[in-house]
Formats: C-alpha cells, structure tokens, sequence
C-alpha cells in the first residue's frame, strides 16, 4: 500500500481518499435504502420492497398457496443454494433495471427462464398428486412449448395470482407498508 501511495502525487491522495469515501458512503447508503439484505431472506414482504409487486403480493396472499409457500418457493430453484442465490441475483437485477428505467408492462409476467423454474417448482411440490392421482407425470416447460403437454397455469389459472395481477386490475391492494429505513435515534433527534 506505501508503494502505491508514494507513486501517486502528494497533492491529489487526499482527493481520492474523499472521492473513495463518498463512492463508498454512496454504495453502502444505496444497499441500506434498498433494504438489499432483505433479499437474502424467504420473506415474502421483502418482494413488495418496490411497489409494482403490491398486486402479486396480494393475491398470492389471499390464495391457498399463503399459507404452505412463499414467494421463493415457486419462483427459485431448488436444486441446490448457489443455484437459488444466483437465480435470485439474476431476476432481481433485471427487474431492478426494468422498474429504475420504468419499462415494467402493465401486466408482469415471467420470462422463460422463470416459467421453466415455476413448473419445475409446481411439480416439486405437487409430485405425488401429479404421479399417483392425475397421472400426468413430470414434463418439463420445455415440453409444453414443443405442444407435448400443457404448463400447470394452462389449467390452473388463478392459482396462486388471478389472471387480474396487474397495475391496474388490483388499484386498491393492500400490504403490508415496508417499514421505514430511518433508524429510531435519528426519528427521535428530528422530533426535537
């Protein structure tokens, strides 16, 4: 480190030690608004973190999938963690640049990648009755974009979230508010 310091002009190391701290204190203030940790979790409030996803909140909410699955259980996979965080980073780094950039549609619906993982998932959960009862088996989405079968959603339409989802079909959704990021000791200072 003392070499590299020596080789940079006396004059401009207290510029870039500023100019560091600023990029650093910019960095670690956007993860912290962002509630960036949150996404780590499984809890399905940490999706409602941007407010376009209200809609999907709510309806898979007051659907019977609440009460035995979250958000993560249908819309990661499985097969191990490394795959779940990095298909967790993925999507949500694409739907951070689509809703900063404001090209969200009005109905969102998942790309292919996140079908394929959705049936995998419906399929995971839902083995038994697919295998012994139905007797429709295991297909891959795959499969049903050749036409050699149908996607779970082809017949279970509103299951979890109705065919309504969108911006303008749920205007009154309620959700759970995210809770404030001002920490309480800054709230009681400007109270004063």
């Amino acid at each position: 480190m003392k070499k590299i310091l020596s080789q940079i002009p006396r004059q401009f190391i207290l510029p870039i030690f500023i100019l560091g701290g600023v990029i650093f204190g910019l960095g670690a203030y956007t993860l912290y608004m962002s509630r960036a940790h949150s996404y780590l979790s499984d809890d399905p409030k940490a999706c409602i973190n941007c407010h376009i996803m209200t809609p999907y909140y709510q309806t898979w909410n007051h659907s019977s999938h609440a009460q035995w699955a979250t958000c993560n259980d249908c819309h990661v996979p499985h097969n191990n963690v490394f795959s779940k965080y990095a298909f967790k980073a993925m999507d949500g780094l694409y739907h951070s640049a689509v809703f900063t950039v404001k090209g969200e549609p009005q109905s969102i619906r998942p790309r292919d990648a996140s079908y394929g993982v959705i049936m995998n998932n419906c399929i995971r959960c839902h083995t038994q009755l697919n295998t012994e009862f139905v007797k429709t088996g295991m297909i891959e989405y795959t499969d049903t974009k050749k036409g050699e079968g149908k996607a779970c959603w082809d017949c279970h339409t509103q299951v979890p979230h109705s065919k309504v989802s969108n911006l303008s079909g749920t205007p009154n959704a309620i959700v759970p508010l995210p809770e404030s990021p001002v920490p309480d000791w800054l709230k009681q200072k400007m109270k004063k």
